[in-house]
């Protein structure tokens, strides 16, 4: 057994953990919000995988002993009691304050079973019996059970508040043996086994939901991006329930896979609502500009926003010669001398979302170095202000993006060949962000980063609306098994 944490220790793995953090990690950046034509898709998908899970079923044997006038104590079996079909007619899922119920009305079932009986009589001093084949037919049944969420550590808590089922009419339909002359014997059965199908139904639903809740227990609290950066999926605040809808709030921000110690930024949590200009629609995502703040935090604190360029479409400019008339000292200095572009971002890029744009603004610090024999020589730092716009799309069940350049400003941090006139190199700095910068940019973007959406289920015929401060992703679902 595990030995318990002493409690000074607790007390003092509590004080290490930054208070922001913690604070982090209870906050809700992403919304996920359900509408009632999701909630009949999943209800749907739900019944079509029960009673394939289910089909074929079997069923306790019956047996029964009944005396009849003249024939005396009769034994009756039957056995081989298998559910082979069972069709859903009508169903609905309805959420409430208290739960999710989900009823099924004019159900109907095929069963098959064996019959047999024997029996011993004054008239004849042997044992007579007989049995044969049985089909039963169960309409009208009705099956309704109440679900209830919450949030259990950061992980969705599903359970069985209410399951019921209700045989209405059944009607038993005998093949063999002298089958005609026992048809109301075996219409004896007909209470018992209207009860063994709503207790079997009953009893598999029961596992069935105990099943669906240790998958949903075992969902992970992150989703991997990529090798350094995943996004934390962690529930917060139990599920809000409406008459239409469910609400999950979800913390969304990513997060390093490697554990290592990074700056906390404040991110103001706006707490986002889902608003899709279409009521059809199955699913509404909701990212608030924190979850792609905190992306951009990331990445800048895993030194991955730092790039050296050695080649460009104009390779010329790569060379001292390519800036004699700019910079006339460079060249005088170092003549003929291949060149390379540093380029650091000296803070994470700020992104802001309004209604109608997603803006970008990137600090950057442009480091121009000369290479003269086996050394690197820096020369000059020019710092640098890009403002930039950016568009998302869906490419699967990825948020993907493109980022274009707007303007930029720039000045001059430190020289090593005197003064630069900037105006001068400014339209040189254009074409190396338009054309190398931007560019390497939207390769990574085109990757984007994954949606909160369980395997198995992809976004289809989605639609990406922008308010103030975050995005909605409204969209169908599909299920395809794999």
């Amino acid at each position: 057994m595990a030995q318990t944490l002493p409690l000074f220790l607790l007390i003092t793995c509590l004080l290490l953990i930054p208070s922001s953090q913690i604070q982090q990690e209870q906050e809700a950046f992403t919304t996920i919000v359900i509408s009632q034509q999701g909630l009949d898709f999943l209800k749907n998908l739900l019944i079509t995988q029960a009673i394939s899970s289910i089909i074929p079923l079997k069923l306790p044997h019956i047996t029964k002993t009944a005396k009849f006038p003249f024939l005396g104590n009769v034994r009756m079996l039957l056995s081989n009691i298998t559910i082979y079909q069972l069709q859903v007619l009508n169903s609905y899922v309805k959420p409430g304050d208290t739960g999710l119920a989900i009823i099924a009305s004019g159900t109907t079932c095929n069963l098959s079973m064996d019959w047999s009986y024997e029996y011993n009589t004054w008239m004849f001093p042997v044992e007579i019996s007989d049995k044969g084949h049985a089909s039963v037919q169960v309409e009208g049944m009705e099956v309704g059970l109440t679900l209830g969420l919450k949030n259990q550590e950061g992980t969705l808590k599903l359970s069985l508040m209410d399951c019921g089922c209700y045989v209405k009419d059944l009607s038993i339909k005998l093949d063999g043996g002298a089958s005609w002359l026992y048809q109301g014997m075996i219409d004896a059965f007909e209470e018992q086994i209207g009860s063994a199908v709503e207790n079997a139904i009953t009893k598999n639903l029961g596992e069935g939901i105990l099943k669906l809740d240790m998958f949903l227990q075992s969902l992970p609290k992150e989703i991997p991006v990529d090798d350094d950066a995943s996004i934390n999926v962690t529930f917060v605040d139990n599920p809000s329930l409406s008459s239409s809808s469910i609400g999950f709030d979800i913390n969304g921000l990513f997060t390093a896979r490697k554990k290592v110690p990074i700056p906390m930024y404040y991110y103001k949590n706006t707490l986002p609502s889902v608003l899709c200009t279409e009521p059809a629609k199955m699913l509404g995502i909701s990212l608030d500009e924190a979850v792609f703040n905190s992306a951009s935090a990331l990445y800048y604190d895993a030194k991955f926003m730092q790039w050296i360029v050695d080649k460009i479409p104009d390779q010329s400019l790569l060379n001292t010669a390519g800036w004699r008339f700019i910079v006339p000292q460079l060249y005088k200095k170092y003549p003929n001398d291949d060149m390379n572009m540093n380029l650091t971002l000296s803070s994470p890029p700020i992104l802001k979302i309004s209604e109608h744009n997603l803006d970008a603004t990137v600090y950057a610090d442009l480091i121009i170095d000369v290479l003269e024999a086996d050394q690197v020589i820096p020369v000059a730092c020019i710092s640098l202000v890009i403002r930039g716009s950016g568009s998302v799309g869906i490419a699967g069940n990825n948020l993907v993006g493109s980022v274009k350049l707007n303007d930029f400003s720039m000045s001059l941090k430190w020289s090593n060949i005197g003064n630069l006139r900037m105006y001068l190199i400014q339209p040189l700095m254009w074409t190396l962000i338009q054309t190398v910068f931007v560019p390497n940019a939207n390769t990574h973007l085109a990757k984007g980063f994954p949606l909160p959406i369980i395997h198995g289920f992809t976004v289809q015929n989605a639609e990406i609306i922008f308010s103030r401060s975050k995005i909605t992703v409204c969209g169908d679902v599909a299920f395809g098994e794999s």
